[in-house]
């Protein structure tokens, strides 16, 4: 297993929609690996495969680790959002996107349907912590990062604060 690198905004990989998932082969198998070691490294709760520069759809999350518990990945090939309800506004963060932070409106309860690691049908509902990671993280399968879901003010002071950054390095 490797650790790689982490591709952080403006990269345009991250803006990419990620492929589906056709086959399940060693090839995946080691990518599935070496994401979870990547994202245990990080450290984080959850990465999709676009943020290690590949754009299919694959997400790796753990949040029992986070809590506290014992290490209990999950792995969703081809995952999609089957429903959602309820309201949560939670402080987010993002490996992709370098020292910033904000509060993000999601649902506070969804359910979301894929294939498990070998291909088999797979359906998780999560709620709270749970909910959001896996809104998260398919959120970057298509494109989306956290801060396209927060007030046009302050994505435009942290894109402002990036893009300076990016001159005076």
């Amino acid at each position: 297993m490797a650790v790689l690198p982490i591709l952080k905004l403006p990269d345009p990989l991250l803006r990419q929609q990620a492929k589906e998932v056709t086959r399940i082969n060693g090839e995946l198998q080691t990518l599935i690996d070496d994401m979870a070691e990547t994202m245990y490294a990080a450290p984080g709760l959850g990465l999709a495969a676009n943020q290690v520069g590949v754009v299919r759809r694959v997400i790796v999350f753990d949040v029992s680790h986070r809590e506290g518990g014992p290490r209990d990945l999950k792995v969703l090939l081809n995952p999609c959002i089957t429903a959602g309800e309820g309201e949560i506004i939670r402080e987010e963060s993002c490996l992709s996107v370098a020292d910033f932070s904000a509060e993000v409106r999601r649902h506070a309860r969804v359910t979301v349907t894929g294939l498990d690691r070998e291909g088999k049908p797979l359906e998780i509902t999560g709620e709270g912590l749970l909910a959001v990671v896996l809104q998260h993280e398919v959120d970057h399968l298509n494109g989306v990062l956290f801060i396209d879901r927060i007030s046009r003010l302050k994505r435009g002071l942290y894109l402002r604060r990036l893009k300076k950054q990016a001159t005076a390095g």
